[in-house]
């Protein structure tokens, strides 16, 4: 009996090795499916980083992709690189997943979407939560008619960064606060659940706690497309645990949470997230009757691994993205669309943002 080899790694060049990039370089060293060909990064502590790992290293990213020729690459590069960085991928007709948000600006955005569309070359954007199984389950059943039309959502993004991390200037400054560095992935899980688009938002947004430039808090109300309305609110200095990151159990290094961070409301029913506790009649509708409740208890399974596999489907052309760089484009137009209103203290209409 003839037992077939193992399908060889294949090989990723990671653009950018700061902690988001180490994160990928640490699952890329342990996937079975993918493999870590070479680091660009032009700091002291990523060449030594690349060589603790025995891999190739460049302070450019298109020397390195020149050098590796890798079949794959992963940019998480600081925000404002996002377009240039990846542009040295579709060049050379190489498939990129790019880091949330896909660019700092949505017409940077646009253009890098444009010159891949033109260049036929994948690019997928790092919402890494549409990996996870509970997302999986939360879209499938909210498509199934499982609460009916959706009515409205409610997201909190709610934690204690603490001092040190505000260490590094930019951090304190306009651009990087949570509603760019987190609550992103909130509007981008609730497009992907509730399938929707965001048409118009409204915000407010403080500084008070910190008093730095940028925000510490904000909240937004968005309108999506199908009628339903959403409730956002995040902040980086309140002492609580209703955010994703501790509910979901996405990484080791936060200390998990027995609670919920995402509520959806339908005309038949509701859905809680993570715990995808379900709440509907099974009679007679109305305030007065009993509501019953039913969970989904699911396997954990890593959102980031998951992400590695899929971006060798895509580059392989076995699968499409599941979030595209369009797709990510439109989670960045709405989180922007948070702080332009939250400035203006008006409403801000989106529009399709056609390729």
């Amino acid at each position: 009996m003839t037992i077939d080899a193992a399908p060889a790694r294949l090989p990723v060049a990671l653009l950018g090795a700061g902690a988001v990039g180490r994160m990928h370089a640490e699952r890329l060293q342990a996937h079975a499916e993918v493999m870590l060909s070479g680091v660009a990064d032009p700091g002291d502590a990523a060449r030594a980083f690349a060589l603790s790992l025995g891999v190739p290293w460049s302070a450019d990213p298109a020397e390195l992709l020149d050098r590796v020729r890798p079949a794959a690459a992963i940019v998480a590069t600081p925000n404002a690189t996002h377009l240039d960085v990846a542009m040295c991928c579709i060049e050379r007709r190489i498939p990129v997943l790019v880091e949330k948000p896909i660019a700092d600006t949505v017409d940077a955005g646009l253009a890098l979407c444009r010159a891949a569309q033109a260049a036929g070359v994948p690019v997928m954007v790092g919402h890494q939560r549409r990996h996870n199984p509970i997302a999986r389950e939360a879209r499938r059943l909210v498509a199934s008619g499982a609460i009916g039309r959706p009515v409205a959502a409610s997201a909190m993004a709610t934690w204690l960064k603490p001092d040190a991390y505000f260490d590094a200037a930019w951090r304190r400054q306009r651009g990087g606060g949570p509603v760019l560095i987190n609550l992103i992935h909130d509007v981008d899980l609730l497009r992907f659940v509730l399938g929707g688009e965001v048409t118009q938002v409204q915000a407010r947004g403080s500084n008070a706690q910190r008093g730095f430039e940028v925000e510490d808090t904000a909240a937004a109300v968005l309108q999506f497309d199908q009628g339903a309305i959403a409730t956002l609110i995040t902040s980086d200095s309140a002492v609580a645990p209703w955010n994703w990151d501790l509910a979901a159990g996405e990484a080791a290094h936060y200390a998990r949470q027995d609670v919920d961070s995402h509520w959806l409301c339908g005309s038949d029913g509701s859905l809680t997230l993570p715990r995808l506790a379900l709440w509907r009649y099974e009679g007679s509708r109305g305030w007065h009757e009993p509501l019953t409740e039913q969970r989904t208890a699911l396997h954990t399974r890593d959102p980031y691994v998951l992400q590695l596999s899929h971006l060798r489907a895509v580059a392989e052309g076995r699968e499409v993205p599941l979030c595209s760089g369009h797709d990510g484009l439109r989670t960045l137009q709405a989180t922007a669309a948070i702080l332009e209103a939250a400035a203006c203290g008006s409403t801000v209409m989106l529009d399709r943002l056609a390729l």
